[in-house]
């Protein structure tokens, strides 16, 4: 027990739903508009009772959540909605005292139940999988962490070691991290400034002659015209992952336009095959062909991200052992928690990718698990807009061992980022190919809500 600890008292949700400038296609999917889930929540402390208001959002990327076989995009997201009402409602009733670590955790047992009820009452074909459980979660978790923050006067950052949290590591990760606390494994200072990866979404215009229709909307409309406006150094590739032909294509052409605008720029790729690839023998060939085919493609990827499926079937074809030798591979879709992990380490994945869509708690944890294995460690976002982006850059800000942070939200919905633009322009609006995270110092999870933002999430 700690005097700093929080109960929490009320939960309130809310959502939005914000149109896409142009459509984005990842994994055979495409993605034309977004719900933004948020969350207010308030808690008591246990030391002096005074009570604090806490806010959490994320994107609902149910398509990428969830992407099934039985129902298409259009079916999963309202029951997805309707598990973040019942998860906030759980919150709601659950009065023990803790730190923000131990009170998720403890929440969280009790989500897969209320997504079987779900799935029983819509008469879903199939059970709401567990990375969409997470995110579900995601923007409630996010709002307990920043109101424990704001109770204390502190980033919620820098409440992480003994002195707030009454267990150790080893009681969320094993008898491994035993007297471990998660301010080893971050900072208590978000980092200057960090590179941000700008996405190549597959069905993206590359040049003037890529485009069909104008988007006429003032904002860049092509990658070559992305690069010159912004400064960007850092591209993410998405792939088809069953085209190899089109694969090595696309990078070599992305490459070859880099080199024209800034040959002389430090250039960093990463690729996204979004689970398509058949098996790691479809990577190996690709790597070999992009290596024959151009000089610079090659030293230029940093990370390869899920080549193969997120069901992590420890079957050859699947390990990643003979790409790994040579770069990082990087587990999105497949980590859930410390199990996914240690079977993707066996399988010779030595990477991971965190994601605040999979909650603060679960993010923290992963971080610090990652570090301790000795793994490369990445935080990417899933087209995050106002304050689900500037949550997920103030993670990335925050973990020592993370360069880079993705940020799509102002290429395919900069709409949702307008409220934020008077106090946090900079974050959203790029120069020389990087975000001031430093802006990111502030009370809870380093940022402050402006009142555009808060409509419909405030009392009268």
């Amino acid at each position: 027990m700690k005097p700093t600890d929080i109960a929490i008292r009320e939960v309130k949700t809310y959502r939005v739903k914000y149109n896409y400038r142009s459509p984005m296609k990842f994994g055979g999917r495409e993605v034309k508009d977004v719900v933004v889930l948020r969350a207010r929540v308030v808690v008591e402390s246990r030391g002096t009772g005074k009570q604090t208001v806490g806010y959490g959002e994320m994107t609902l990327g149910n398509a990428w959540a969830w992407p099934s076989k039985k129902l298409n995009s259009s079916l999963t997201s309202l029951p997805l909605i309707s598990l973040f009402e019942k998860i906030a409602a759980q919150a709601a009733t659950f009065s023990e005292y803790g730190h923000p670590l131990r009170l998720t955790h403890e929440l969280s047992k009790g989500h897969a139940a209320l997504a079987e009820d779900v799935a029983q009452l819509m008469k879903l074909p199939e059970s709401i999988p567990a990375l969409a459980i997470l995110l579900s979660a995601s923007p409630i978790e996010a709002a307990i962490h920043d109101a424990y923050g704001r109770s204390l006067g502190m980033s919620s950052f820098d409440c992480l070691g003994e002195e707030f949290c009454s267990e150790d590591l080893s009681f969320y990760l094993g008898t491994e991290f035993a007297g471990l606390y998660l301010d080893r494994f971050t900072t208590r200072a978000p980092k200057s400034m960090m590179p941000l990866y700008h996405l190549v979404g597959a069905s993206d215009p590359l040049g003037k002659d890529d485009v069909k229709r104008k988007v006429g909307d003032g904002l860049p409309e092509t990658l070559d015209e992305w690069i010159q406006t912004e400064g960007l150094s850092h591209l993410k590739i998405k792939l088809d992952g069953d085209d190899l032909d089109w694969d090595v294509g696309r990078v070599t052409e992305v490459d070859r336009i880099t080199n024209r605008i800034a040959p002389e720029r430090t250039w960093r790729y990463s690729v996204d095959f979004n689970e398509r690839c058949p098996n790691e023998d479809y990577v190996i060939e690709f790597l070999e062909r992009i290596d024959r085919l151009s000089k610079t493609s090659f030293p230029r990827i940093q990370y390869i991200e899920q080549p193969t499926s997120r069901d992590l079937v420890p079957m050859a074809e699947q390990t990643m052992h003979r790409v790994s030798r040579s770069k990082p591979v990087v587990l999105d879709e497949g980590l859930l928690d410390l199990d996914t992990m240690q079977r993707a380490r066996q399988m010779g994945y030595n990477g991971v990718a965190l994601k605040a869509c999979k909650g603060q708690t679960e993010s923290l944890l992963m971080a610090a698990a990652a570090q301790h294995y000795g793994l490369f460690l990445c935080v990417q976002d899933l087209t995050c807009i106002g304050a689900s982006f500037l949550h997920s850059a103030s993670l990335a800000a925050r973990i020592p061992t993370v360069a880079a942070i993705e940020g799509n939200g102002r290429q395919y919905c900069p709409e949702g980022n307008l409220p934020w633009l008077e106090e946090y322009g900079p974050m959203f609006k790029i120069r020389s190919g990087s975000v001031p995270t430093e802006l990111l110092a502030g009370q809870g999870l380093g940022y402050q809500w402006p009142a555009a933002a808060l409509k419909g999430l405030e009392p009268e």
